[in-house]
């Protein structure tokens, strides 16, 4: 059995944690001779209690046979020592040894351009990793902001990373996938699970869609209380900052904040009506030093991403109207996505045309259609 295999067994043992392996690495240098040591040298490691629990996994347990379960419910993992592994989440305090993955393994690798740079500041070039988090009950106005900022990150290119939970987060992931963009689910429990299952449509979407879903736990296992902190981290890890766009002064959207703050990570906040419960985690977020911000283009500009409007001209180059019509509404789409209202008020277009109009330039492939009467132009 190889070095990594021992990797995954380790990764099953309860009570091993990313600490107490690193404990065994430093101790017998690889997970392979720490997983067939005795039990006299694996006491002072492991101590009494723990030893004999691993012992007795052991006698049940195979990783060979594990492995095949992951193979059959198309689960893969990434170790700390493979080139997979994000680059980013390395840097912080005790990250997940193994990596649970299911989906497009490939977005995780972009990540390598990110190598040398610094966690708070971005080259032109690089690909941001953005992590989009918030109440679980949001308001109007919480989707509001998080779908107009989250489609604007993902125009200039963004990787939105995010939990899956319901509201900001279901929402963040939603609207990624409707805007054409690649988004990462962090999952609380294993990523062959759905957790809530409210969320069934979107875990399959983000895997349709070429997105990915992480985990620290293996497959079958059910999320737990203490499992919802422990994935807000590998959010924090995975990205270059954090976004906060709703939240109560006890969200788990703070936490999330706390562990990007810990590793370097820039924290973005949106302010909210001072009026709503669910504001005040982002004004103590805002107290406590996070950058307020009410657009993408403002988190683009304090990571040092500048390459959003040579993207949004370039695109606007690539597609032209074949009437003064379609050239009008190209023209408004090339700066941000539009709700169909918003199209009728600026074009003075009558809406029965413009729908016509509309639907024409789908057909031709020149815009598309996105939730909620939101329409983007195609690059």
């Amino acid at each position: 059995m190889n070095e990594k295999l021992f990797w995954l067994g380790w990764s099953q043992v309860p009570k091993v944690g990313p600490a107490r392996f690193a404990q065994l690495l430093a101790a017998f240098e690889t997970a392979g001779v720490a997983w067939n040591a005795s039990e006299k040298e694996l006491l002072p490691v492991l101590k009494p209690a723990l030893t004999a629990q691993f012992l007795d996994f052991k006698k049940t347990f195979s990783v060979e046979e594990y492995l095949e379960k992951m193979q059959m419910a198309k689960v893969s993992f990434v170790t700390l020592e493979d080139h997979e592994y994000s680059p980013l989440l390395k840097k912080i305090k005790n990250p997940p040894f193994v990596l649970f993955v299911k989906g497009n393994l490939d977005i995780l690798r972009v990540s390598e351009t990110n190598r040398e740079v610094s966690s708070s500041r971005l080259r032109s070039n690089n690909t941001p990793f953005i992590g989009i988090v918030g109440t679980r009950k949001i308001t109007d106005y919480g989707r509001q902001v998080t779908e107009a900022i989250t489609r604007e990150l993902v125009d200039a290119g963004c990787v939105i990373v995010s939990g899956l939970a319901m509201g900001v987060d279901a929402v963040a992931h939603q609207i990624t996938i409707d805007t054409g963009g690649k988004t990462i689910a962090v999952l609380g429990c294993g990523v062959d699970c759905c957790y809530p299952r409210e969320n069934q449509r979107v875990y399959e979407e983000i895997l349709d869609s070429g997105g990915l879903i992480v985990s620290e736990y293996g497959i079958g296992q059910q999320p737990t209380v203490g499992s919802f902190p422990s994935r807000n981290r590998i959010i924090a890890g995975l990205s270059h900052g954090v976004l906060v766009t709703e939240g109560a002064a006890d969200s788990g959207a703070l936490i999330t904040a706390k562990d990007a703050v810990s590793v370097g990570r820039k924290v973005f906040a949106v302010p909210g009506p001072v009026t709503s419960s669910l504001s005040q985690g982002t004004y103590h977020l805002i107290k406590q030093g996070a950058v307020v911000i009410s657009s993408g283009q403002e988190v683009l500009d304090e990571l040092g991403m500048i390459n959003q409007e040579l993207g949004r001209q370039n695109k606007k180059q690539r597609v032209k109207g074949d009437t003064d019509e379609e050239q009008k509404i190209i023209d408004l789409l090339s700066q941000e996505n539009l709700h169909v209202d918003e199209l009728i008020k600026k074009t003075k277009i009558d809406p029965s045309k413009l729908g016509t109009i509309l639907s024409l330039m789908e057909m031709k492939g020149m815009v598309s259609s996105l939730s909620a009467g939101f329409f983007r132009l195609n690059a």
